[in-house]
């Protein structure tokens, strides 16, 4: 009896390096996979790279974890399977062990207790206080972002682009005009929401000039998908200039002499204002001249056909005064008598008139 015992022992410690064994090579599997794959963006900003880090030290810690789980399940599964006659049968009678059961509650709790401090520590280090640090309140409302700059009279400047200065860290204060938003700048990697009522903050030191997309990470309404515009960090003497250049709290988002709304060049055609001032027209409504075909509003081959000029000026101006069937108030943003000159607006009143006849 005692020979059949420690045969069994034996027998269930090879058992037991089997699976281990499995999980380790299918650990080391998932973890070199998990790290091979660009899950994010390109990195833009200090903070992008901590938080890069983490999700590496999440992944490297989880994945053995799971994989090495399902292994032993899998295992198990095959290898404890019934064999044909063994259907009526029980399993032998068993004992839980008190010290496994300690372990495996012990390991998991430690493992926890550290991400949660190096998690703590990252936090910190993000939402710290930095020296030369630029206030740019940005505020949300269905469907687009303007941002305010403090000006040096005291006044706010405002632009529908976000203009950042590079390897300086900024102080967003976001707010929302309606419903709740996300502001989000994926290159940066921080986010956060738009309460109503509330102004929340957030940091991000950008480290890499570019152009990258300012996306609402919040379901707010049928245009939340077209809530898109961009964040440009240029170096500090090119964005003193840009500043300087702006008219205070006049066409926002405009750069005197050279630009236009939403900081588009001066002089665009119709077609052009359709489909590049931000937010979009070509990203929400279908329009055969601009080679569009959106669906979130109407189609304007068809909803402007044979319209006046009067009728497709109102539809810009003031779009909840004209709904069109199938669709609801709110979706087209109200304030593109803001963000468009008057001459802009007339060169696209005209165009789609021109193309809808």
């Amino acid at each position: 009896m005692g020979s059949e015992q420690v045969k069994t022992s034996r027998e269930s410690r090879i058992e037991l390096f089997k699976m281990l064994g499995i999980g380790a090579v299918a650990s080391v599997i998932g973890i070199i996979a998990g790290l091979a794959i660009d899950w994010f963006p390109i990195q833009a900003s200090e903070e992008a790279k901590q938080i890069d880090s983490l999700w590496d030290l999440l992944l490297g810690v989880s994945v053995p974890v799971f994989v090495l789980v399902q292994a032993i399940v899998l295992y198990c599964v095959w290898k404890f399977r019934v064999r044909p006659g063994e259907e009526d049968k029980d399993g032998p009678p068993i004992h839980g062990d008190t010290k496994i059961e300690m372990i495996w509650t012990a390991i998991p709790a430690i493992i926890l207790l550290v991400l949660c401090v190096y998690a703590y520590l990252v936090l910190e280090d993000i939402e710290g206080a930095k020296a030369d640090t630029m206030d740019v309140r940005v505020v949300g409302e269905q469907f687009t972002w303007t941002f305010y700059y403090p000006g040096e009279d005291g006044k706010e400047i405002a632009s529908k682009e976000l203009y950042l200065p590079v390897n300086r860290s900024i102080s967003f204060d976001v707010q929302t005009k309606d419903v709740l938003h996300d502001f989000w700048v994926p290159a940066f990697r921080m986010k956060i929401d738009a309460v109503p009522g509330t102004t929340q903050h957030v940091r991000a030191t950008p480290t890499r000039e570019g152009t990258y997309p300012v996306v609402c990470a919040e379901l707010c309404g049928l245009g939340h998908a077209v809530m898109r515009q961009n964040a440009r960090v240029v170096s500090g003497a090119a964005f003193e200039t840009w500043l300087k250049e702006q008219p205070g709290k006049t066409n926002p988002g405009a750069t005197a002499g050279n630009q236009g709304s939403a900081g588009q060049p001066a002089g665009l055609s119709g077609k052009e204002l359709f489909t590049s001032v931000q937010p979009t027209c070509s990203s929400c409504h279908t329009l055969a001249d601009a080679g569009s075909n959106s669906s979130t509003g109407p189609n304007l081959d068809d909803a402007l056909e044979g319209k006046s000029e009067e009728y497709i000026r109102q539809g810009i101006l003031e779009p909840d005064q004209q709904i069109a069937a199938g669709f609801s108030a709110g979706i087209m943003p109200p304030n593109y008598d803001e963000t468009l000159k008057p001459e802009e607006v007339d060169a696209l009143v005209k165009y789609l008139a021109k193309v809808t006849k």
